[in-house]
């Protein structure tokens, strides 16, 4: 297949060079609720029925050969992106293109015939968040502001403080004061400020919110609020790396960890465009979504039969997935049952339990959000809800060194002897 030309006609017939695009594809900011249409810009509600924006796309010709070309990391997928073309040659984290592991050992264990980890761990700060940050910084550059910010439950901090020092940009990012003292300490290390709020992750994104509407926060971009639209895009990129690294096809099934819920919405939407695209088979799928049991509010939902989301006070060592009041909550049900999956969750002690399993046949170390999809897919298989013959991949979001505390209690020698082997003869027995 030919490459796609970087040429475009805009509407008043003219030929655009498709480099000089900031936004590369992205044509408008799209109401997911009822339509209306706006202008690129650092906006995320719409101003009709306050309904949460997205980008819509105007995609010229794309093929896997001019996929192939790019680099092995998310601007391979430029062109399916809402950034220039030459954004490879700017200063940024360029994460993406993750290991895609076989994970045999683990299928045996759950009884499963085709599974797949798509381990995010490998990303720069270890989280799948640098996915969406680099996208942010991108539209941060465009919009000329000189300061990123976030709240964040732990890892997003530590991706938006490594990313604007890349990118030579300010850094001040905002968390629950009581986070894992490993995702403290990264955040932190790489400059800016970092804020603790006294609180939980909803009132964090509640400071944030009423900031941005003062002056102090002028010129800042939130990469979760005013930068939402954007910044929720690079999710997209899991869906694109996991189609290619299949062949080019999309797995049976799917199970994904929920926080706010933009991750699975945005995979979801990949799938989509690949489909559309004729980059893929159209072919239906699942999509699984995990919670943990104690912060649960769209698994409770789901299995109540309601469309309405009840937030909830979060009580679980998965911090990262700590939302009470997941924004994109009422699409995650949408998607579960349009495609029909399923939305469970796990105990804290199935999440540890989960880690060390999949630490033990993989060999990967999981933040705590994978084991809650581990956990989610044993619990899955078990009650006949996943098809153990399909295909299918697992999601584990960011590296288990970041939650130590979560499996302290498990980590101990299994033997502490004097340096002779009749020590060792005598432990080992």
């Amino acid at each position: 297949m030919a490459l796609a030309s970087t040429e475009t006609t805009t509407s008043l017939g003219r030929v655009e060079d498709a480099r000089s695009k900031p936004f590369g594809p992205a044509a408008a900011l799209s109401c997911r609720e009822c339509g209306a249409r706006y202008d690129l810009g650092p906006n995320f509600a719409c101003i009709e029925c306050f309904g949460p924006l997205e980008i819509a796309y105007d995609f010229g010709r794309v093929t896997r050969e001019q996929i192939a070309e790019g680099p092995t990391n998310i601007w391979r997928y430029r062109s399916l992106l809402p950034v220039p073309a030459d954004v490879a040659a700017k200063p940024n984290m360029a994460p993406g293109w993750t290991k895609l592991v076989k994970a045999d050992n683990l299928a045996r264990e759950l009884g499963l015939r085709s599974l797949y980890v798509k381990d995010d761990s490998g990303n720069p700060t270890h989280s799948f968040k640098d996915r969406v940050v680099a996208i942010a910084v991108e539209a941060a550059r465009n919009f000329g502001f000189h300061t990123l910010s976030c709240s964040s439950t732990g890892n997003l901090a530590g991706a938006v403080t490594a990313a604007a020092a890349r990118a030579g940009l300010d850094a001040c990012v905002f968390i629950p004061a009581d986070l894992e003292e490993a995702k403290i300490v990264m955040a932190s290390v790489y400059g800016g400020k970092l804020v603790g709020i006294e609180g939980t992750y909803d009132d964090v994104n509640r400071f944030c919110s009423e900031l941005i509407g003062d002056e102090l926060g002028d010129k800042w971009g939130f990469v979760n609020v005013n930068l939402r639209p954007y910044y929720a895009e690079g999710s997209k990129t899991l869906a694109y790396e996991i189609a290619e690294q299949l062949g080019w096809r999309i797995p049976d099934q799917i199970v994904i960890p929920v926080a706010s819920g933009s991750q699975l919405t945005k995979i979801d939407k990949a799938f989509k465009e690949l489909i559309a695209l004729g980059l893929v088979e159209d072919r239906p799928y699942k999509i699984f979504a995990a919670q943990a049991e104690g912060c649960s509010p769209v698994s409770a939902a789901y299995k109540a039969g309601h469309d309405v989301i009840r937030p909830v006070k979060p009580d679980t060592i998965a911090k990262s997935l700590a939302i009470g009041n997941p924004a994109d909550g009422p699409y995650v049900l949408d998607i579960a049952r349009r495609t029909g999956g399923a939305v469970e969750d796990v105990t804290d002690a199935e999440v540890v339990d989960a880690i060390r399993l999949l630490a033990r046949t993989e060999g990967i170390f999981a933040e705590t959000a994978g084991g809650v999809t581990v956990g989610v897919l044993r619990k899955l298989v078990a009650e006949g809800k996943l098809d153990p013959e399909a295909e299918t991949v697992v999601l584990n979001t960011g590296d288990g060194l970041k939650t130590l505390d979560a499996v302290a209690d498990h980590a101990r020698p299994t033997a502490v002897i004097r340096p002779s082997l009749d020590a060792f003869r005598t432990a080992i027995a």
